[in-house]
């Protein structure tokens, strides 16, 4: 592992030393394609270093372990330890830096949240996560762009469809898909029951278009009126856009900008990006065991995630996880949630990798 790491630091300072060269400077395309190539491998060649700074270090704290100064001793004792710790957390880092990653994963994405089980409770529950998802963006200086949206007139939501813009965007919430469920005692419950009701997350990666490609003929548009809490809410001119994908039957309508020319291209997004999540879907299937650790089997009807309000506790069921204090992480802290189930998925990536390189040999 460690010359192929060594080879990737030769790579980056030849990487540097010529993007500094004058005629390379003064040409943005070639500057551009080195500067992406040096991006790439960024990552691998500081947790080297890093990995390395700490060895040399602890061969130091070692070398004092024998000091006549009992005092001195005692502290290079705790340095060796905290340095094989750090050093250890260091090797495992760049093991998973060095797994292939997913292509997809530096993309936006579009979101989708849906009530299910649980009728008004169901889409009130969806309107939390959705608000859970932007404050998560927002974390992450990542901007929000609602596609589609469908309300109740309590503040709930049937339907939402969303897109997420920014670097890494995919990489992080793609762990989000599936069945979420919510345990609490709704707010027009007159008894204090507890309900269990649900809400479906799809978390699609942005498609570029040569992707996948639509045949204009396979296309069915509709163009209607927004529809709305009523009143002023009403769009009074067709700007709606409904587009059917024949061949799949897949429907996609986007009714929240005031342009039919905008709602039809932000529709033809959410059709290439369902598009997209079929074919990947479709090759999982081919290839046995294929990504199917994201969200356990692969399927977004498996229930993935409990949020239980009265013992304030979620619990993630693809790794057995529980977590307290339902408000921090529903205003949007989810990082140790995502970092938990992102680094289970990638030690089974490891572990997948590692047996099958040892069928090979």
């Amino acid at each position: 592992m460690f010359d192929r790491i060594e080879a990737i630091e030769k790579r980056f300072e030849e990487l540097t030393a010529e993007m500094a060269r004058p005629e390379v400077a003064g040409d943005y395309a070639r500057l551009q394609e080195l500067a992406k190539e040096r991006a790439a491998i960024e990552d691998v060649v500081e947790l080297y270093r890093r990995w390395r700074d700490a060895g040399a270090a602890l061969d130091d704290a070692r070398s004092m372990l024998g000091d006549s100064d009992a005092e001195m001793a005692a502290l290079a004792r705790d340095e060796v330890e905290r340095l094989t710790r750090e050093r250890g957390e260091l090797e495992e880092q760049l093991k998973r830096a060095l797994r292939p990653k997913d292509p997809r994963d530096d993309r936006g994405v579009i979101v989708e949240i849906r009530a299910g089980t649980g009728g008004d409770e169901a889409a009130l529950f969806a309107a939390d996560l959705y608000r859970m998802y932007t404050r998560y963006a927002d974390r992450h200086g990542w901007t929000v762009e609602v596609l589609s949206e469908n309300q109740i007139g309590i503040g709930g939501i049937k339907e939402v469809v969303f897109e997420v813009h920014g670097k890494g965007a995919y990489s992080r919430l793609k762990y989000e898909s599936g069945v979420h469920r919510v345990q609490r005692v709704p707010a027009t419950e007159a008894q204090g029951r507890i309900h269990t009701s649900t809400a479906t997350v799809a978390v699609l990666p942005e498609a570029e278009e040569v992707e996948v490609q639509i045949n204009e003929s396979d296309l069915r548009v509709d163009i209607f009126h927004s529809g709305g809490a009523g009143g002023q809410n009403v769009n009074k001119v067709a700007t709606a856009v409904r587009i059917t994908h024949l061949p799949t039957g897949i429907v996609v309508v986007c009714q929240d900008e005031r342009s039919q020319l905008k709602n039809r291209t932000k529709a033809m997004a959410v059709l290439r990006a369902r598009l997209l999540d079929q074919k990947v879907s479709a090759q999982a299937q081919e290839i046995a065991g294929a990504r199917k650790q994201q969200v356990g089997s692969a399927e977004r009807s498996e229930k993935i995630r409990t949020y239980n309000f009265p013992q304030d506790r979620l619990t993630d069921h693809r790794i057995g996880l529980t977590v307290h204090n339902l408000p921090r992480i529903l205003d949007g802290e989810l990082d140790p949630i995502i970092d938990a189930v992102a680094a289970d998925f990638e030690a089974r990536e490891l572990e997948h990798g590692a047996t099958a390189e040892a069928v090979a040999r």
